[in-house]
């Protein structure tokens, strides 16, 4: 592990590794997410379930992944882990670390949330007696 002289870790984040991060999780994020769809077992609660958890989960992705993008943008080239926290000097430095974390979570909720649409969809074009419909 190298440091740099304010004891923050080198190499700095890079937008794309975060990103390959973010989807990696909300990948993982999948699975839970299936379990709890097979839990429910009425047809239109599974679908409404799906439905609700896909839109909000869609619509805060977004919202974090534009303000961590904001966020991001604004610490200039100063991007920092949350590991490297005890670095921060000041409270305006705290969006060096904030700006990765808001991108990562966002890019998680969006592909849950895409999951979840797409679940959604098959759930309602399966056939009457099959064990997915409910």
């Amino acid at each position: 592990m190298v440091l740099d002289r304010d004891g923050v870790m080198l190499p700095r984040l890079r937008p794309a590794d975060v990103a390959r991060r973010g989807v990696t999780f909300g990948l993982l994020g999948v699975v839970p997410l299936m379990v709890a769809t097979l839990s429910i077992s009425g047809h239109s609660d599974r679908e409404e379930f799906l439905a609700v958890v896909g839109g909000i989960a869609g619509l805060f992705g977004l919202g974090l992944v534009v303000v961590g993008a904001g966020f991001w943008w604004a610490s200039a080239g100063d991007i920092r882990r949350l590991r490297d926290w005890r670095t921060l000097t000041t409270q305006a430095a705290s969006v060096t670390i904030v700006g990765p974390a808001f991108l990562r979570s966002g890019l998680c909720l969006i592909v849950l949330g895409a999951a979840a649409l797409g679940l959604y969809q098959l759930v309602d074009t399966t056939p009457y007696d099959s064990w997915l419909h409910g």
